[in-house]
Protein backbone atom coordinates (compact mmCIF):
# COMPACT_ATOMS: atom_id res chain seq x y z
CA UNK A 1 0.00 0.00 0.00
CA UNK A 2 1.20 3.21 -1.08
CA UNK A 3 0.94 6.53 1.56
CA UNK A 4 -0.38 9.37 0.46
CA UNK A 5 1.08 13.10 0.83
CA UNK A 6 2.15 14.00 3.81
CA UNK A 7 3.00 17.51 5.50
CA UNK A 8 6.45 18.30 5.47
CA UNK A 9 8.35 17.14 8.45
CA UNK A 10 10.07 20.50 8.93
CA UNK A 11 6.56 21.88 10.08
CA UNK A 12 5.76 19.21 12.68
CA UNK A 13 8.40 19.77 15.06
CA UNK A 14 6.78 22.89 15.20
CA UNK A 15 4.03 22.48 16.45
CA UNK A 16 1.98 20.06 18.84
CA UNK A 17 0.15 17.53 16.80
CA UNK A 18 -0.41 16.74 13.35
CA UNK A 19 -3.82 18.48 13.33
CA UNK A 20 -2.19 21.82 13.97
CA UNK A 21 0.58 20.86 11.04
CA UNK A 22 -3.07 20.06 9.17
CA UNK A 23 -4.63 23.20 10.37
CA UNK A 24 -1.59 25.87 9.48
CA UNK A 25 -0.68 24.09 5.91
CA UNK A 26 -1.03 26.40 3.07
CA UNK A 27 -4.50 25.43 0.89
CA UNK A 28 -2.87 23.80 -1.13
CA UNK A 29 -1.46 21.16 1.35
CA UNK A 30 -4.38 20.40 3.11
CA UNK A 31 -5.91 20.07 -0.38
CA UNK A 32 -3.95 17.17 -1.79
CA UNK A 33 -3.59 15.32 1.85
CA UNK A 34 -7.72 15.39 1.19
CA UNK A 35 -7.80 14.55 -1.82
CA UNK A 36 -5.98 11.29 -1.16
CA UNK A 37 -8.16 10.38 1.31
CA UNK A 38 -11.06 10.86 -0.59
CA UNK A 39 -10.75 11.70 -4.64
CA UNK A 40 -13.10 14.70 -4.15
CA UNK A 41 -11.91 18.21 -5.31
CA UNK A 42 -15.15 19.49 -3.74
CA UNK A 43 -15.20 17.28 -0.85
CA UNK A 44 -11.03 18.43 0.03
CA UNK A 45 -12.44 22.51 -1.02
CA UNK A 46 -15.30 21.82 1.69
CA UNK A 47 -13.37 20.07 4.45
CA UNK A 48 -10.03 22.24 3.66
CA UNK A 49 -11.48 25.78 3.89
CA UNK A 50 -13.51 24.84 7.42
CA UNK A 51 -9.94 25.03 9.01
CA UNK A 52 -8.29 25.49 11.45
CA UNK A 53 -10.00 22.36 13.39
CA UNK A 54 -10.28 22.01 17.56
CA UNK A 55 -9.56 18.57 18.01
CA UNK A 56 -9.76 15.07 15.11
CA UNK A 57 -13.11 14.30 16.32
CA UNK A 58 -14.70 18.02 14.90
CA UNK A 59 -12.59 17.25 11.11
CA UNK A 60 -13.98 13.70 10.72
CA UNK A 61 -17.52 15.49 11.75
CA UNK A 62 -16.49 17.58 8.94
CA UNK A 63 -15.43 15.05 6.39
CA UNK A 64 -18.57 12.97 7.14
CA UNK A 65 -21.15 16.00 6.55
CA UNK A 66 -19.15 17.27 3.11
CA UNK A 67 -18.75 13.36 2.06
CA UNK A 68 -22.97 13.16 2.69
CA UNK A 69 -23.25 16.13 0.88
CA UNK A 70 -21.77 14.51 -2.61
CA UNK A 71 -23.47 15.74 -5.73
CA UNK A 72 -24.03 12.56 -8.29
CA UNK A 73 -20.95 14.35 -10.12
CA UNK A 74 -18.83 14.57 -6.98
CA UNK A 75 -19.82 10.66 -5.89
CA UNK A 76 -18.65 9.35 -10.01
CA UNK A 77 -15.49 11.49 -9.26
CA UNK A 78 -14.76 10.35 -5.84
CA UNK A 79 -15.34 6.73 -7.26
CA UNK A 80 -13.43 6.94 -10.41
CA UNK A 81 -10.41 7.61 -7.81
CA UNK A 82 -11.06 4.30 -6.02
CA UNK A 83 -9.53 1.07 -6.34
CA UNK A 84 -10.61 -2.50 -5.89
CA UNK A 85 -9.18 -3.24 -1.94
CA UNK A 86 -6.15 -5.15 -2.62
CA UNK A 87 -6.31 -8.55 -1.40
CA UNK A 88 -4.24 -10.28 1.27
CA UNK A 89 -0.74 -11.55 0.23
CA UNK A 90 -0.89 -15.45 -1.02
CA UNK A 91 -4.42 -14.95 -2.39
CA UNK A 92 -5.01 -18.17 -4.21
CA UNK A 93 -5.69 -17.56 -8.14
CA UNK A 94 -9.30 -18.79 -7.94
CA UNK A 95 -10.57 -16.19 -5.96
CA UNK A 96 -8.97 -12.96 -8.02
CA UNK A 97 -10.66 -14.86 -10.86
CA UNK A 98 -13.83 -14.73 -8.96
CA UNK A 99 -13.57 -10.90 -7.93
CA UNK A 100 -12.58 -10.26 -11.38
CA UNK A 101 -16.09 -11.79 -12.47
CA UNK A 102 -17.89 -10.11 -9.66
CA UNK A 103 -16.65 -6.79 -10.21
CA UNK A 104 -17.11 -6.68 -13.61
CA UNK A 105 -20.53 -7.55 -13.35
CA UNK A 106 -20.91 -5.03 -10.61
CA UNK A 107 -19.13 -2.61 -13.09
CA UNK A 108 -21.30 -3.14 -15.71
CA UNK A 109 -24.41 -2.90 -13.42
CA UNK A 110 -23.26 0.53 -11.58
CA UNK A 111 -20.95 2.21 -13.46
CA UNK A 112 -18.19 2.34 -10.97
CA UNK A 113 -15.38 0.62 -9.01
CA UNK A 114 -16.76 -1.49 -5.90
CA UNK A 115 -15.89 0.06 -2.90
CA UNK A 116 -15.96 -1.31 0.65
CA UNK A 117 -14.00 -0.40 4.18
CA UNK A 118 -11.96 -3.12 5.53
CA UNK A 119 -10.49 -1.51 8.20
CA UNK A 120 -12.21 -3.51 10.98
CA UNK A 121 -11.81 -6.03 9.18
CA UNK A 122 -8.73 -8.51 10.07
CA UNK A 123 -6.45 -9.65 7.35
CA UNK A 124 -7.57 -13.36 6.81
CA UNK A 125 -10.86 -12.36 6.76
CA UNK A 126 -10.67 -9.71 4.06
CA UNK A 127 -10.91 -11.76 1.27
CA UNK A 128 -14.56 -13.07 2.33
CA UNK A 129 -15.32 -9.95 3.20
CA UNK A 130 -15.01 -7.97 -0.14
CA UNK A 131 -16.58 -11.28 -2.08
CA UNK A 132 -19.73 -11.29 0.17
CA UNK A 133 -19.91 -7.82 -0.21
CA UNK A 134 -19.41 -7.20 -4.21
CA UNK A 135 -22.26 -10.63 -4.47
CA UNK A 136 -24.55 -9.15 -1.58
CA UNK A 137 -24.21 -5.37 -2.68
CA UNK A 138 -24.85 -6.40 -6.91
CA UNK A 139 -28.72 -7.22 -6.29
CA UNK A 140 -29.08 -3.49 -4.77
CA UNK A 141 -30.93 -0.76 -7.01
CA UNK A 142 -28.77 1.99 -8.26
CA UNK A 143 -29.79 4.21 -5.69
CA UNK A 144 -29.37 2.12 -2.65
CA UNK A 145 -26.03 1.23 -4.17
CA UNK A 146 -25.20 4.85 -4.56
CA UNK A 147 -26.72 5.21 -0.83
CA UNK A 148 -24.18 2.31 0.15
CA UNK A 149 -21.08 3.94 -1.72
CA UNK A 150 -21.39 6.99 0.14
CA UNK A 151 -21.28 5.26 3.41
CA UNK A 152 -18.06 3.52 1.99
CA UNK A 153 -16.27 6.39 0.60
CA UNK A 154 -17.32 8.02 3.87
CA UNK A 155 -15.49 5.07 6.20
CA UNK A 156 -12.77 5.22 3.93
CA UNK A 157 -11.84 8.87 3.89
CA UNK A 158 -12.17 8.55 8.37
CA UNK A 159 -9.52 5.84 8.18
CA UNK A 160 -7.51 7.25 5.82
CA UNK A 161 -7.93 10.72 7.70
CA UNK A 162 -6.99 9.03 11.18
CA UNK A 163 -3.96 7.01 9.56
CA UNK A 164 -3.07 10.08 8.09
CA UNK A 165 -3.05 12.48 11.21
CA UNK A 166 -0.62 9.53 13.21
CA UNK A 167 -4.06 7.09 14.59
CA UNK A 168 -4.91 10.70 16.84
CA UNK A 169 -8.42 10.74 17.52
CA UNK A 170 -10.72 8.14 17.61
CA UNK A 171 -11.48 5.13 15.64
CA UNK A 172 -13.03 5.80 11.79
CA UNK A 173 -15.62 3.15 11.80
CA UNK A 174 -17.09 4.70 15.67
CA UNK A 175 -19.30 6.79 13.45
CA UNK A 176 -22.51 5.41 13.21
CA UNK A 177 -23.88 6.02 9.35
CA UNK A 178 -26.04 8.91 9.40
CA UNK A 179 -29.32 8.51 10.63
CA UNK A 180 -28.69 4.87 12.62
CA UNK A 181 -30.24 4.52 15.80
CA UNK A 182 -26.89 3.34 17.51
CA UNK A 183 -23.08 2.60 16.29
CA UNK A 184 -24.04 -1.06 15.77
CA UNK A 185 -27.06 -0.21 13.56
CA UNK A 186 -26.68 -1.67 9.99
CA UNK A 187 -25.32 0.66 7.10
CA UNK A 188 -28.64 2.18 4.83
CA UNK A 189 -29.22 -0.57 2.69
CA UNK A 190 -27.99 -3.59 4.48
Amino acid sequence: MTRGPTLPAHRLPHLPTRLDAFNAAPDDEAGALLLHCLRSPRWARRVSDHRPYPDVESLLAAADEAAYDLAPGDLSEALAGESLPELPEGTYSAAHTALTAAHAAYEAKFGHVFVIYLGDTRPEERLDRVLEGIYSRSENDPEDERVMSVEQLRRLAQGRLVETLGGAGRHPSAAPPRGAASPNAPAPGK
